[in-house]
């Protein structure tokens, strides 16, 4: 195996792990990467898959308490069940939403002028929640109804936009409907795990011929990189939330998107 291939997997794992779970675009951020590393052929779109799920196992071991008492209290918990009842409310709308668009997307908006734009209108939108008045009536998962958990899941199918990234738009849309930041960003990370898991089991049953055991040292680095990183973020941004608001990452958003649309007018291919 080539050293400079595991090089790269190393470098590709961090980037996914550190921008999955944080409002900054995890896709866009890989795109840039890919390209600068230039590994851009058509193994890396399965690559690509296995990270992120790696990155959403990370989620899975953060919170393994938790869900384990889900697993083994849902038929007689109603407290248990009431939290899985929210968690498949919110993905439904993910769920329909990509399997009716999901062809569309990657057709037309797989561009660097999209990305762009869902950055720096993402970033401005960050920047609008966090300073408007907000009433916040939730404090914590548990107090959400099944109408709260909608509303977020309808914000999650905002993220199918290249560049809006997941976990902020159902962050910020956890804020806008009346969740406080702890409780819309943990939020967000348990929406994760069956979104996900499900995008992931899709494409790598689309991409399961691009897999070969004479590879397996170049993703198993890049996926346990991912595990790992996607766990110092996460733990990261709570910790983060505790003191913080989302309006560094707003500003990031923005200058990053200045980047990707700066270096498209300049003729920089970033996207094929």
């Amino acid at each position: 195996m080539d050293i400079f291939l595991l090089y790269k997997a190393l470098i590709l794992g961090i980037v996914q792990g550190l921008t999955e779970f944080l409002p900054v675009s995890s896709t866009g951020h890989l795109i840039i990467t890919n390209s600068l590393l230039g590994y851009d052929n058509d193994q890396n779109i399965t690559f690509n898959i296995v990270i992120q799920l790696g990155s959403i196992l990370a989620v899975c071991w953060h919170y393994r308490a938790r869900l384990a008492r889900v697993m083994t209290g849902i038929i007689h918990s109603p407290k248990e069940r009431h939290f899985a009842k929210l968690l498949i409310v919110a993905f439904l709308p993910a769920a329909i939403t990509g399997v009716l668009v999901h062809g569309a997307i990657k057709a037309y908006l797989f561009n660097a002028y999209t990305v762009a734009f869902a950055l720096i209108a993402g970033g401005l939108l960050i920047m609008y929640i966090e300073r408007r008045p907000r009433a916040v009536k939730i404090n914590q998962i548990d107090d959400m109804g099944w109408k709260d958990a909608l509303k977020v899941g309808c914000a999650q199918c905002v993220a199918m936009w290249p560049g809006v990234s997941r976990s902020g738009a159902t962050i910020m849309g956890g804020m806008l409907f009346g969740l406080n930041r702890k409780a819309a960003t943990e939020f967000s990370f348990y929406l994760a795990i069956p979104t996900i898991f499900a995008a992931t089991l899709y494409e790598l049953a689309q991409s399961w011929s691009q897999l070969s055991m004479d590879d397996f040292p170049f993703f198993a680095t890049g996926f346990v990189t991912s595990f790992i990183f996607g766990l110092i973020a996460v733990r990261a941004l709570l910790y983060f939330i505790s003191n913080h608001t989302f309006i560094g990452f707003a500003w990031y958003r923005i200058a990053f998107g200045g980047v990707v649309l700066l270096s498209a007018w300049m003729g920089v291919e970033w996207i094929q």
